[in-house]
This record gives C-alpha cells, structure tokens and sequence, in this order.
C-alpha cells in the first residue's frame, strides 16, 4: 500500500499543471492582487470573490509599485481611455500586456502586469464601474491561455516564481526589483505605443 501511495503521489505533485489549472491559478492571483490594491487605495469596495489570501505577487507588485509609483497609478488615464466600455478596457490591458511581452517573458514582467491590472482596476472601481474588475481578471487570465502558459509550464507553473523571488540574499532581492524596475520602462513604452495607434 505505501509503495502505492508514493507512485500517487510522485504522479500528482510532479505532473506539469494542464492550461485550465495555469488559467485558473492566474486568475486567482490577479483577483487576490486587485483586491490587496483596492484596500490600498481606501476603496471600500469588496466583492467575496476577490476576499482571499494574499499571495506572493502582491507582495512583490506592492514593491514594484512603491520603487515607481506613477507608473501604476492613473493607468487608465496613461491609456487615455475610458472605462465604461468593456472592449475597450479589454483591449487596452492585452495591448499593453502584448507590448510588455514583446521582448521575452520573465518574472519581473509577469508582476508588472499583475500591477498594470491593479492599477486599471482601481480606476475602474473609482470611476464608478466596478465590473470591469472582472473584465480584467478575465483578460488576465486569457492572456496567459494565449501568450504564457507554455513559458509557465516549463517552469512547473506558478510556484517557480517562489524560486526566482523568495530569496534572503539582500543581493539577489535587489537583483530581481532591478530588473522588475526596468520592466517599467516596457509599460512606459506600451502606454506610449497604445496611445499613439489610433492617430
């Protein structure tokens, strides 16, 4: 019987995770990270199926955030769009996060999207349009259906970005928030794309 269990459980726990489970997973990060962000911004908002624990990029997207805080903030009004629409909120944050990931995938760039996120849906919930959060989730969720899963199943799913994060080597932290910094300069780049396609 345990020679049983241990093959089980060798099956289960070393298994790549299938596209539904990354989708999923993303998903739920991105509504735990807008859900940090919103109590951050004192919006009083809350809907139950945002209200879960905390995970390790809101952490981090909370650093990145506090390196360079007018980049996350005010996307909407970076994008110059408004948040009514739902196409048109869609379509914003997968340009943006098709133009941070134009020139390869890493971790850095993974957490600044989940920040771009957080910043829009806090624009979205103070404009008065709440449901769009949910757009946004979703978005997040498609984009790495489309553009990230392979990238994430390579590296066994979400938990490898513990391996490339969670480090106490001071040199190493600094290393990565340099890094996720300079990805910054990709959302800059995106915004400026975006804005300047329809002209």
């Amino acid at each position: 019987m345990l020679r049983r269990s241990s093959v089980f459980a060798a099956e289960v726990f070393d298994r790549s995770p299938t596209d539904k489970e990354l989708v999923s997973q993303a998903k739920a990060l991105c509504r735990d990270y807008i859900h940090s962000r919103l109590n951050r911004a004192g919006i009083g908002w809350s809907n139950p199926e945002l209200c879960r624990q905390n995970s390790i990029s809101v952490f981090y997207s909370d650093e990145l955030e506090y390196l360079r805080p007018n980049v996350y903030r005010n996307v909407a009004r970076q994008l110059n769009i408004t948040v009514a629409s739902e196409s048109v909120v869609s379509d914003a944050f997968l340009a943006v996060a098709a133009d941070i990931f134009s020139t390869g995938i890493t971790w850095g760039k993974v957490v600044s999207l989940y920040a771009v996120a957080g910043g829009l849906a806090v624009d979205c919930v103070r404009h008065g349009h709440p449901a769009m959060v949910h757009t946004i989730v979703d978005c997040m969720g498609e984009f790495v259906r489309k553009s990230l899963g392979l990238w994430l199943k390579r590296r066994g799913g979400w938990v490898d970005v513990t391996k490339c994060v969670v480090n106490t080597d001071p040199s190493f932290r600094s290393h990565w928030l340099v890094s996720a910094a300079i990805t910054c300069g990709y959302f800059l780049k995106a915004v400026v794309l975006y804005m300047l396609r329809d002209k």
